[in-house]
């Protein structure tokens, strides 16, 4: 047998192993959902994502006998580091084969990278931080993830915990139909919102650019204490902006303000991943146009982004929200919503989606050394 070998990315061959090999890891998963190339590309790439004007990252493939049979990515995050006060550093992008010496030589050769660079506590996966995708799928294999959610193999719990790896923090996602979504409740706490001075109101497309710097104020403020949370630059918010107006659904981002200011935000988008399922991460040549059809066949969406800012806490404006969005959801005849990600010990907004009638389905794993 073919001695296993970690190396790290270097040339454009590399590059494209390192971008391909889920699509071939993943190639006869049922509940796989390919993403579009053209974004994991910009992911990826040091020169278009505003990630990379800050962080730093370091690839790795791991191969045996000219075969890849995993990859990794060592990330240092000074803004994390700066803002949580912890010498940090991160492993994400992780893919591997059902093979124990793949799963340790990768993490270990991410922990090497990082421990050299000064990183005293290494947590993960994180694609490349706690503001895009991140966590091992660990409960709830039985489904297509919803869009921005990552998906895995159930093996990787069990390869992760082998190598050393501990429990750092769980997520959670709910899914909660709209026929299981109680009318009742879900008008109380609008109007109990209203009644409290919380003015509910819809995403202005008129307005983008200043609504964004809203937004942008309420999402670094609403999670600052969170745990694992890292502000995003503007830059960065500016990106996601940006890209999630291509899919946004006005009646579906809600803001929710007191005296004018705003003080929460929430944002669902149609589960894209139902169509996205049926062209294998490809638009070409004819991925686009089964993309237009199956989008207009999409019956979930994903509750994507829902805070409050710190000091509005107190206030129903989470609930009131939540119940916003819900009763949008079935008027535009969704059949239901993912709530995700939610952090286990999140008690409040984990109260507010189960009052709904939301019932956790996945959850999901970061890890820590």
């Amino acid at each position: 047998m073919h001695k296993l070998e970690i190396s790290p990315v270097e040339n454009s061959a590399d590059q494209r192993d390192f971008l391909s090999f889920p699509y071939e890891l993943y190639r006869r998963d049922p509940y796989w959902v390919a993403p579009l190339l053209l974004d994991q590309k910009k992911l990826l790439d040091p020169v278009k994502h505003p990630f990379y004007q800050h962080g730093t990252v370091q690839r790795f493939l791991a191969r045996r006998g000219g075969r890849t049979m995993g990859r990794i990515a060592a990330i240092l995050d000074p803004n994390y580091s700066r803002f949580q006060e912890e010498k940090s550093g991160f492993f994400g992008f992780l893919e591997m084969i059902d093979e124990a010496e793949v799963a340790a030589g990768l993490l270990t050769t991410a922990r090497e990278w990082l421990l050299k660079r000064g990183a005293e506590v290494i947590r993960g996966p994180v694609n490349p931080s706690t503001n895009y995708e991140c966590g091992v799928l660990v409960d709830g294999f039985d489904s297509n993830p919803r869009i921005m959610m990552p998906y895995n193999l159930p093996y990787y719990d069990r390869l992760i915990e082998a190598a050393g790896l501990k429990k750092a923090k769980d997520l959670v996602a709910y899914d909660l139909p709209v026929a299981d979504a109680r009318a009742d409740r879900v008008r109380i706490l609008t109007e109990r919102a209203e009644s409290a001075g919380v003015r509910l109101r819809s995403l202005r497309l008129n307005d983008y650019k200043n609504e964004v710097d809203r937004i942008w104020d309420v999402y670094n403020s609403a999670w600052a204490k969170n745990w694992g949370f890292v502000p995003m630059t503007h830059a960065e918010f500016l990106h996601h902006g940006h890209e999630l107006k291509q899919i946004l659904v006005p009646e579906l981002a809600w803001i929710a303000e007191v005296d004018g200011q705003a003080i929460g935000f929430a944002l669902a988008i149609p589960d894209f991943n139902e169509a996205l399922r049926h062209i294998r991460g490809r638009l070409l040549p004819f991925g686009l146009f089964k993309l237009l059809w199956y989008q207009r066949k999409i019956e979930y969406l994903r509750v994507m982004v829902l805070g409050v800012k710190q000091e509005s806490r107190s206030t129903p404006a989470a609930a009131g929200l939540y119940a916003a969005l819900i009763r949008e959801c079935a008027r535009l005849k969704y059949r239901g919503a993912e709530c995700s990600w939610v952090l286990e010990d999140n008690v409040l907004m984990r109260r507010s989606i189960e009052a709904l009638g939301g019932k956790v389905y996945k959850t999901y794993r970061i890890y820590e050394f």
